[in-house]
């Protein structure tokens, strides 16, 4: 399905369109998951009543990290789908999953009017949420990797990079205007919600988009009627060793996605006046949408390992600093915030390259969604709560400790990448040494 130099007008537009439906997944993402952590300081009394408010947002911290944890399932379920139906058709679940989570979380009462079915109805939308989230990713990068000119990989990769800063961009701006346009006050009664139910609506669009989308040829030519597609025993048992590569590689963006996307702007909303985190986060993403396309490029000039080594160990220094030294500035707040977001803006680059690549078709989404989902809810899911119960107890240093420890797994990574290329199938040592 990737569109030649001399494809037709038609063609050309029509893969547009394909790449527009797949990577804007993401965006609405980006938009939910960023939205949670920023609005949820907001919104936590409402589920969680307490005089404490850092008990209160410790209660929307835990139902985030649930809903991280259920990234392995959603991995492994719509993963093992987009590898038996199709691209597609696991993309169209995933985004229904995602728009009726944001829904729910934006039209449930709150303690005071339903009782405990308002936090059991937030648990569930985010679980919904999370398993959407595990399976989204591998599903959309297996069909953009797919669809993608070999030699622009992970220029196409770029674009959920680009995605996901638009994602956080908006939903930034959207809550610095609503905060600026309704007050405080209104913003903790009621003014939280919009965002959900915008992402929710959002959701039902691109589910129309996707309906439309053609599968990859990919599928069609090299998995479609094979009995060994999505198979679990083949993936952990053939290609166990492309699973723990993967591990290693996404290790560092699961840990720092879980943290510097929920827990700074939670964190940053007690430190600093009402707004100013939003703003943080609306001068970082939107830097970063201008460098994501030229990451790509560059990804694709060096390597993609070679940049994430890049990234991993200018973030060990950069981001350990930022967090530790963190203060309720709007300078600090931004250095803090835009250490992380450079580093998963490097990291969501390539890792749709490298992890694709890894695998073979016939067992790619769910290799790259079981993987991806895993490390995710283990040090995603932890981190939170870990990060939040570190800041009170005046341990930060032993959080950001452990953190970059995950980040730096992205370089034994890519020095076994060649190894255990040498020793997997023919088509996953090209891909790995290409990459």
């Amino acid at each position: 399905m990737t569109a030649p130099a001399h494809a037709a007008p038609s063609a050309k537009k029509a893969h547009r369109r394909a790449v527009t439906a797949t990577v804007v997944g993401n965006f609405i993402e980006s938009f939910d998951w960023l939205g949670y952590g920023l609005f949820a300081p907001l919104f936590a009394a409402q589920f969680f009543p307490s005089g404490n408010s850092l008990t209160s947002i410790l209660g929307v911290l835990a139902v985030l990290g649930v809903g991280v944890l259920m990234r392995p399932l959603g991995g492994f379920l719509l993963g093992r789908y987009a590898d038996r139906r199709g691209r597609r058709p696991a993309l169209m679940l995933a985004v229904s999953l995602m728009a009726g989570g944001s829904l729910l979380i934006g039209l449930t009462p709150g303690y005071a009017h339903i009782g405990l079915l308002a936090p059991a109805l937030l648990l569930l939308a985010r679980m919904a949420q999370g398993i959407s989230h595990g399976g989204e990713w591998p599903a959309a990068a297996s069909y953009l990797m797919e669809v993608a000119p070999e030699r622009r990989k992970a220029t196409y990769g770029s674009l959920f990079s680009l995605t996901t800063c638009a994602g956080a961009f908006t939903a930034s701006l959207l809550g610095g205007a609503l905060t600026a346009a309704l007050g405080p006050a209104a913003m903790a009664d009621w003014g939280w919600r919009v965002p959900f139910l915008l992402g929710g609506l959002l959701g039902l669009v691109l589910l129309v988009l996707r309906s439309r989308l053609a599968e990859t040829e990919v599928f069609t030519r090299e998995v479609q009627g094979r009995r060994d597609r999505g198979s679990l025993r083949q993936l952990l048992g053939t290609h166990r060793r492309g699973v723990l590569l993967a591990v290693l590689f996404v290790a560092g963006s699961g840990a720092v996605g879980g943290t510097w996307t929920a827990v700074v702007p939670a964190l940053g909303g007690r430190l600093a006046p009402p707004g100013t985190m939003f703003w943080v986060a609306v001068t970082a993403t939107a830097t970063m949408l201008v460098l994501n396309v030229p990451i790509g490029l560059l990804a694709d000039r060096i390597g993609a390992a070679r940049l994430l080594v890049a990234a991993s160990l200018l973030f060990s220094v950069v981001g350990s600093v930022s967090y530790l030294t963190m203060t309720g500035t709007y300078a600090s707040l931004l250095f803090t915030y835009g250490s992380g977001v450079v580093y998963l803006v490097c990291a969501t680059t390539v890792l749709p390259k490298l992890l694709t690549g890894i695998f073979p078709p016939t067992v790619r989404a769910l290799g790259t969604g079981l993987s991806n989902g895993i490390t995710g809810a283990v040090l995603g899911g932890i981190g939170p709560a870990a990060a939040t119960y570190a800041a009170e107890h005046d341990a930060s240093v032993w959080f950001v400790a452990g953190t970059v420890t995950a980040v730096l797994l992205s370089v034994p990574a890519s020095l076994l990448a060649r190894h255990i290329a040498a020793h997997d199938s023919a088509r996953a040592g090209e891909q790995v040494l290409a990459a």
